[in-house]
């Protein structure tokens, strides 16, 4: 692992001066002289984070910040448990004023009112913007920004998160999640950047330069401190249900799971959250291979570790692998937690005190996740700028940012079917229909307002749903709207059938209710049959029909694909999706998105791109979706010529590039995503068919030409072997681009 090791020593390099002009050998004095200060008593309070429900008192109307923090248990936290850390929203989406003055009676206390000073760490999901904030920009969830395959364009989505975070007064978002989104059923697939390991790197890497600058000084007053999450094996579940075990093979696990972990701890992120389930048997959480051996030893990851919600306790009331909570803080703590998010008592604060008096707890260890955890807050410079930089304030929610986050909702749209039917016609009467036709939340779904994202009541009523948005684009006489069917529910196919005889295009809304983690579970991937339903009924009205997807997880519609005129799926495209899907249907914008995931065709059928398995065994191929990894159309068309690579033999260490030209053979301008995949054809390890090793995103106009080149080198060419360590065999490779494919040897 070469190149993460390089990544790592720029790392190390660009943060030798970190906030406020302070050199990091300055930070570690301070911090030497702080802990050498503290009682352990402090220490452990260092360690635990609380959870902002526990300090309040909850009322008020809810279309007001009704949220009221209770003195005493303020007082409680900080000044008698010293509590380090507090995080959460408790009740939903506060104001930025009320945000100010929630952190500021915080670090009033902990600032003002303790012997030490020392300043809380307030964390947040920020996970599609400041979520948590009202009427910040809320951007297209991870899935579909991933289908955009944009760097640069999920950069600047980052940069504004990190800037309204910070200007709620919060400097910690928990975020973004890294897991390779492998088991499509799995409820967390949208906070995912898709299956494929290397898009997820790229995107990944890209994010967290973006929340935290380039040079990773997080103490830019528009910066925060980036998590990775849920290192490791979380988003490839056996069952498909959220928090159920994983077994990963460890070559496995380091050729498709852990090079998104590499890279982002290389490139600087300053906190890491476990998974809350177990790899292989043994908990994340109580993995001192996984948390120490390999995150700290190999990877070299220094910052802090947090654990997720209550998974501590969940060492012995979920896992069983720790007989009480005593078992379950010494084994997490020993493994490498360094904070606890506790979130609800202080069950694993007394005891990690009592564990330190009798020594089953080294002071070493409590030392050690101390230093990490003063020094993040020295790094955010919490001690000098402990408050909310109210300044930001000007800069939140600005028509510049609502306009990005349209332009990345479009560019997450994916085009999967067209039978010279989109874009529609402005002059056109439409049908509207469908559970998600007119509604904000599953546009949005999961850690929007609120956790699950399904409170419709406290979305900004200024937003545009897609019913809004067609009626707006093509005038209200022109849209008819029939619900037909709740997500689960039919309620009205036969008034959609009749109002379909009076249009000339039906535009059907399908997919999911918002939802976020364990409610989200599902036990069959396929829609569900009122949906179905609806559709099958309004394509026997004659009238073409137009299916637009708005779900989290690549829903089975198979019955339905066949005599659907077109179907865009928009996954979760955020509070602009509305617009975007109109401008998609209208022909205001051209669809470029390409899939991040596989789109299964049947429930049982759920390989992925880079399967191992054999093609020629006499029967159907073995990746048969509905649509494959990679696909997308458009309102133009690309023809792909002269793939060439610049040498067919290569000797151990060298490089190959190659080259293809993409022209735009269409009447509009568009944009075109090449790919280059790349098939190790013999290896000791069975190989896959082929795996993504390059992509660009290239704009061309109609009739215009452009070449690309990748390079492609050990990195690319090796895989894992049985031993865990990279290997380049010889023989021949396959780089495939399009419909055109080469190969070349290694000596």
């Amino acid at each position: 692992m070469k190149w993460f090791k390089f990544l790592c020593l720029v790392s190390a390099l660009s943060m030798l001066l970190t906030g406020n002009g302070l050199a990091q050998a300055d930070i570690d004095a301070k911090v030497r002289q702080l802990l050498a200060e503290m009682t352990p008593e402090e220490k452990v309070g260092q360690m635990t984070q609380i959870a902002l429900d526990y300090l309040c008192f909850v009322g008020g109307d809810p279309g007001q910040d009704g949220l009221k923090l209770d003195p005493a248990r303020l007082e409680e936290v900080i000044q008698k448990y010293h509590v380090g850390s507090i995080l959460n929203v408790a009740t939903f989406a506060h104001s930025v004023d009320k945000w100010h003055e929630i952190i500021t009676a915080i670090q009033d206390v902990a600032v003002q009112k303790t012997r030490l000073k020392i300043p809380i760490i307030y964390g947040i999901d920020a996970i599609h913007g400041a979520n948590y904030t009202r009427d910040a920009t809320l951007f297209p969830q991870a899935i579909s920004m991933a289908a955009t395959w944009d760097v640069e364009l999920l950069k600047k989505t980052a940069e504004i998160t990190a800037l309204e975070t910070r200007a709620s007064g919060i400097p910690w978002n928990f975020n973004p999640v890294l897991d390779s989104g492998r088991q499509p059923l799995w409820p967390r697939l949208w906070e995912t950047y898709g299956e494929d390991s290397y898009l997820t790197t790229a995107l990944g890497v890209a994010y967290i330069k973006g929340l935290e600058g380039e040079n990773n000084d997080i103490s830019v007053p528009d910066k925060v401190a980036a998590c990775l999450k849920h290192y490791i094996g979380y988003g490839a579940p056996v069952t498909g249900k959220d928090r159920t075990p994983a077994w990963i093979p460890d070559h496995y696990m380091r050729q498709y799971l852990l090079p998104p972990y590499a890279a982002t701890v290389a490139a600087g992120a300053h906190t890491l959250m476990p998974n809350s389930a177990d790899v292989n048997g043994i908990p994340v959480h109580a993995s001192h291979y996984l948390l120490t051996e390999l995150l700290r030893g190999e990877l070299g990851f220094q910052g802090v570790v947090v654990s997720d919600w209550a998974d501590i306790t969940n060492l012995y009331t979920r896992h069983r692998v720790a007989a009480n909570n005593k078992e379950a803080v010494r084994m997490a703590v020993m493994a490498g937690i360094d904070m606890s998010m506790v979130p609800l008592d202080f069950g694993f604060t007394n005891t990690l005190n009592e564990l330190v008096k009798s020594g089953d707890v080294p002071m070493s260890r409590i030392d050690e996740t101390v230093t990490r955890i003063l020094t993040l807050k020295y790094q955010l410079g919490l001690f000098d700028r402990p408050y909310p930089d109210k300044t930001l304030k000007a800069q939140f929610a600005t028509p510049a940012s609502a306009a990005l986050n349209l332009r990345a909702a479009q560019e997450s749209m994916i085009l999967l079917k067209n039978n010279n039917t989109l874009p529609l016609n402005k002059s056109m009467k439409v049908l509207l229909t469908g559970p998600n036709a007119d509604r904000l939340s599953p546009l949005n779904s999961g850690w929007t307002i609120t956790w699950q994202g399904n409170r419709e009541e406290l979305y900004p009523k200024n937003k545009y749903t897609v019913r809004k948005a067609l009626e707006e684009k093509i005038g209200k006489a022109n849209v008819t709207y029939v619900q037909g069917t709740t997500v689960e529910k039919a309620t009205g196919i036969e008034e959609a059938v009749k109002a379909a005889q009076k249009v000339d295009v039906i535009v059907a809304c399908l997919g999911e209710d918002a939802y976020c983690e364990t409610p989200g579970n599902i036990t069959d991937l396929t829609l569900p049959e009122a949906q179905l339903d609806l559709v099958k009924a309004l394509q026997k009205s004659g009238k073409p029909v137009v299916l637009v997807l708005i779900q989290g997880r690549p829903r089975i519609i198979r019955s339905i694909v066949d005599d659907a005129k077109a179907i865009v799926l928009a996954f979760l495209p955020g509070m602009e999706g509305g617009r975007a899907v109109a401008d998609v249907l209208f022909g205001d914008a051209n669809p470029g998105g390409k899939l991040p995931v596989t789109y299964p065709r049947y429930p049982n059928d759920l390989t992925l791109y880079d399967h191992v398995f054999a093609e020629n065994i006499g029967g159907p191929t073995t990746y048969n979706p509905q649509w494959p990894f990679g696909f997308g159309l458009s309102y133009t068309t690309f023809a792909y010529s002269d793939l060439r690579l610049d040498k067919s033999e290569l000797s151990r260490g060298d490089k190959v590039t190659a080259q293809v030209t993409v022209k735009n053979t269409g009447k509009i301008a568009g944009k075109e995503i090449v790919q280059l995949y790349l098939g190790d054809l013999v290896a000791f390890i069975t190989p896959p068919q082929k795996r993504l090793k390059g992509f660009a995103k290239v704009e061309l106009a109609p009739g215009e030409s452009k070449t690309v080149s990748f390079v492609l080198g050990e990195e690319e060419m090796h895989f894992v072997g049985l031993d865990g360590k990279p290997v380049v065999e010889p023989g021949e490779f396959m780089v495939s681009v399009a419909n055109l494919s080469q190969k070349f040897s290694v000596k």
